[in-house]
């Protein structure tokens, strides 16, 4: 034998709130409107058919909260980097967010926009991350971290060289000696920037130069500013640099 229901159903905009009615020839209790395994403190109806529950005494804006979450609605779309919402809202908040200039929606959020390779203000990036700074008043960027021979990081200077050769998108070499000068009279400046983007301070170590003399290499001490030259066949720091003049 088959029994007629009558189905009470809301409107998804919930306000205002309208009723519709309609006979369904079913046994199927989400059909008929039991679509919930629990109630909270047992307030429901159960299924004449079978484990699901209608859940009652939930006012219309706890209905609509309960209704805007299950559906993904949890984003205010506010703060630095938002626009506002895109599309519909739900109780006042959405699926997505629209972005601000500069910043562009990825997993689940507007962040800011970054470009693969090149110069934005005082950084440098390569395959999307910071890889140089730029101190004020230096026209060169500095890498944010030493070059590395696997584990070492320091080496013989053709090493060196080749290894900075491959810095900033293939586009690094070492500094001169007087940029080694430069470098080492902003290195608090350019050690706090590098720190900050994930990168290392200076060692207090010798860094090579790519300045020589008369096949001696000169090489400058971030320790306390000295000058020296030696052999190529020397293990010293290196530290890439990239022209932006």
């Amino acid at each position: 034998m088959k029994i007629k229901f009558l189905l009470l159903g809301t409107s998804l905009s919930f306000i205002p709130l309208t009723v519709n009615a309609q006979c369904v020839e079913t046994t199927n209790c989400e059909t008929l409107g039991y679509t919930e395994t629990s109630c909270n403190g047992g307030k429901g109806v159960k299924c004449p058919f079978g484990n699901k529950w209608a859940c009652l005494g939930v006012n219309e804006e706890e209905c609509e909260k309960s209704f805007c979450n299950k559906y993904g609605f949890t984003l205010t779309c506010t703060g630095t980097g938002y626009a506002g919402g895109a599309g519909s809202a739900c109780g006042g908040k959405y699926t997505q967010c629209t972005c601000s200039s500069g910043y562009k929606w990825k997993d689940g959020s507007c962040q800011k926009e970054t470009p693969t390779e090149g110069i934005v203000g005082d950084q440098y990036y390569c395959d999307g991350k910071v890889v140089g700074v730029r101190a004020s008043g230096m026209g060169f960027f500095v890498a944010i971290e030493n070059t590395k021979n696997g584990n070492s990081e320091t080496m013989y200077w053709n090493v060196a060289e080749t290894q900075a050769a491959r810095a900033f998108c293939g586009k690094g070499r070492l500094p001169t000696l007087d940029e080694l000068e430069l470098i080492y009279n902003n290195k608090s400046k350019i050690n706090h920037l590098s720190v900050a983007l994930g990168g290392q301070n200076f060692a207090d170590n010798w860094y090579w130069s790519s300045t020589f003399d008369n096949g001696r290499l000169f090489r400058m001490s971030m320790s306390d500013g000295s000058v020296t030259s030696g052999s190529y066949a020397n293990d010293y720091c290196g530290r890439p640099v990239f022209d932006s003049y």
